[in-house]
């Protein structure tokens, strides 16, 4: 794709940018502030900037006249880059200080990896699915021959493909004779490989090899996710010879909802909880199922598969998550010494959980190594290539909980910190995920404290997601509009900063400007949330590497995962002590780790004896009654940390800001 350079003025700060890439956001990216407030939807007019070098192709939009529309004044949310392009930022948006140090030269930073790469984070595994399907032809039986139908199914898929030691399931054999009558003798067989061998699931009419799909579930706390993929795909037209860089491995579908067992409880804790009420278990598994097959029906819909099609389908989630799904009870995983029911779990027929799909297809279900560190963490190590590496690596998932491992490809150690759903929108006032008009870039104007926000999809905000609240947070305490605790100044000269009904809070969005038709805002409650969030999980990575004798300084890799990760500006996330003070090319995100293991396994079975050796290589330290952790803890509850030291640019970064703001209000006040 074509590259454009965009130089940003009076600051001649310069970026070079895709073509096509929006002007709102290549100034969001440059760290260049534009008043912004409606998202980059079109509707408050306030981006402005005039185009003094370079063609734009953008409409005249009703905030502008004519005349400044002649002299090449443009809305910024409206403007594709499609030249090398000078812009000049009007007075009212200008900062002094408007090349920001929390935003570094994007090219630079290589953290957001592309799709091929993250495939090949894992190295030397082939194309070769657990669950397959082979054409037979049968010759029908005669006086001569007149062994028993699956004796003569069994015999030809040895005669024909190589394939021993088959054994079948029950309801296979069960319609197996109307089958091969019906398709004159020949048919798809479809086969999984289990610890046992090969087991027969699955015959169809004819030759039905060319359909073979796979279902991949992310079961979380909050929030499911679902893709569908073809596992012939990569098989049949892009990587002869079996080996596979990992480029056509991209799903059909995928869909994602809000787990439905959030009506019971936010958090695990409260969800063991409540599955200790008569009928409590029954009725969360019934409510994650329905989650799930809502889920399915939508994959199967944006995909137009027949469900019959799909032979195998993989699940990873926490550990409450999955004995949740199976209906294990969960009560001891709460309860020291915090013992699951399970590490291991059987394939399970689906129809058995209830989950509306092919009586033929079985469930593989990730290990699980502990009562808070389940099948997740295991498929993201797996997808993150991490148990292959001597790197020294840090693998954090952030969501509701914060799970985070430490290690390489000889030892591995994990803890998990109850984090708290505030990454995912939980007990943030405007809180939501990140999907369509939810707030996740924010800037603010030091000086007129006005805020620069782009929402996904560049409509009307809605809310705020996890890294809007980054941004946001970031953005206050550089522009000394919060102290260190996270609470207001009350001396503002700006009508944002006001007493609501829960206290202070700043609005980030007006009423008009918003699709909720009020306004948006963030509390200090919602500050508070997340410091103690940010605080869990760096505390959490702290006592981890403490355990073993190392420091943030040994790392020589970190991997961010989770939903959230997408939208994360790294910087901002140091700037408030959510993630350590380290070199910023050590970092590199993933996305859905745990979706990424699950679409890998099922794409190659010699990665389920991976999968196990993960997690039984996996120690497991429980932060509840280690004896530093608390103290951790506290230190962490601080913007960005109490101990200073381990923040020497931040606070650099901020000393600097206070000198100026200083500086800038002694000469006002000479004026």
């Amino acid at each position: 794709m074509p590259k454009h350079n965009v130089v940003f003025l009076p600051s001649e700060r310069k970026i070079s940018v895709d073509e096509e890439e929006n002007l709102l956001q290549a100034a969001m990216e440059a760290g260049i502030h534009i008043n912004a407030s409606c998202g980059g939807s079109a509707t408050c007019g306030k981006c402005k900037v005039k185009i003094v070098k370079g063609a734009v192709d953008s409409p005249k939009h009703p905030k502008l006249t004519q005349w400044e529309y002649d002299q090449g004044f443009r809305l910024a949310c409206l403007t594709p880059i499609r030249d090398d392009i000078d812009v000049e930022i009007p007075i009212e948006s200008q900062v002094d200080r408007s090349v920001l140090a929390l935003k570094g030269d994007r090219e630079a930073h290589k953290y957001l990896l592309s799709p091929q790469d993250i495939y090949q984070l894992v190295k030397g595994w082939d194309v070769d699915p657990a669950v397959f399907k082979r054409y037979v032809e049968l010759e029908p039986p005669s006086l001569k021959n007149n062994a028993s139908d699956l004796t003569r199914l069994i015999n030809a898929l040895d005669r024909q493909h190589g394939i021993e030691g088959i054994s079948a399931d029950f309801r296979v054999i069960m319609k197996l004779s109307r089958i091969l009558r019906e398709s004159d003798w020949k048919v798809t067989a479809t086969l999984v490989l289990t610890k046992k061998g090969y087991k027969l699931v699955n015959v169809e009419p004819g030759d039905n090899t060319h359909q073979n799909y796979s279902i991949v579930l992310d079961i979380g706390t909050t929030t499911i996710f679902g893709q569908l993929l073809d596992l012939n795909g990569c098989v049949v037209y892009a990587c002869p010879g079996g080996l596979c860089d990992g480029s056509t491995l991209f799903a059909l579908a995928e869909a994602s909802d809000y787990n439905a067992q959030i009506s019971y409880g936010e958090d695990v804790i409260t969800r063991i909880v409540y599955s200790q009420r008569p009928g409590g278990l029954k009725k969360l598994q019934e409510v994650v199922v329905s989650t799930i097959n809502k889920i399915i029906q939508e994959l199967l819909q944006m995909s137009k598969i027949d469900r019959s099609l799909i032979s195998h389908l993989v699940i990873a989630g926490n550990t409450t998550m999955t004995q949740l799904l199976l209906r294990l009870d969960p009560k001891y995983i709460r309860e020291a010494p915090y013992v699951p029911t399970a590490n291991f779990i059987p394939p399970v027929r689906a129809v058995h959980l209830g989950i509306n799909i092919g009586d033929h297809v079985h469930v593989y279900i990730f290990p699980m190594v502990a009562s808070y560190v389940g099948g997740d963490i295991v498929a993201g190590i797996l997808g993150s290539g991490v148990f292959q590496r001597e790197t020294l690596t840090l693998y954090m998932d952030i969501g509701t909980n914060g799970e985070i491992v430490l290690g390489n490809k000889d030892w591995l150690a994990s803890v998990s910190c109850s984090a708290g759903p505030a990454f995912e929108g939980a007990g943030v006032k405007f809180g939501m995920r990140a999907t369509r008009g939810a707030i996740e870039e924010v800037s603010i104007n030091p000086r007129t404290y006005e805020p620069m926000i782009l929402t996904i999809g560049r409509t009307k905000p809605i809310g705020i997601c996890g890294s809007g609240l980054i941004d946001s947070v970031a953005e206050f305490l550089e522009a000394g509009m919060i102290d260190q605790n996270g609470k207001f100044r009350r001396d503002l000269s700006t009508d944002r900063v006001r007493m609501g009904p829960d206290g202070y809070e700043y609005v980030l969005a007006r009423k008009e400007e918003t699709l909720i038709h009020e306004d948006i805002v963030l509390t200090e409650i919602d500050i508070e949330n997340l410091i103690r969030t940010k605080a869990a999980i760096y505390a959490g990575c702290k006592v981890l590497l403490s355990s073993v004798g190392l420091d943030f300084k040994d790392l020589e890799q970190v991997i961010i995962a989770g939903g959230f990760g997408r939208h994360l500006d790294l910087e901002k996330a140091i700037f408030i002590g959510l993630l350590p003070e380290i070199d910023i090319e050590k970092f590199i995100f993933v996305g859905n780790g745990s979706l990424l293991g699950a679409r890998l396994l099922s794409f190659s079975k010699n990665l389920l004896k991976e999968t196990e050796r993960i997690a039984l290589m996996m120690t497991n330290l429980e932060l509840s009654n280690h004896p530093t952790f608390m103290g951790e803890f506290i230190g962490a509850m601080f913007l960005p940390h109490t101990d200073v030291s381990a923040f020497p640019k931040v606070m650099e970064r901020l000393y600097r800001m206070k000198r100026e703001v200083q500086s800038e209000r002694t000469v006002e006040g000479q004026l």
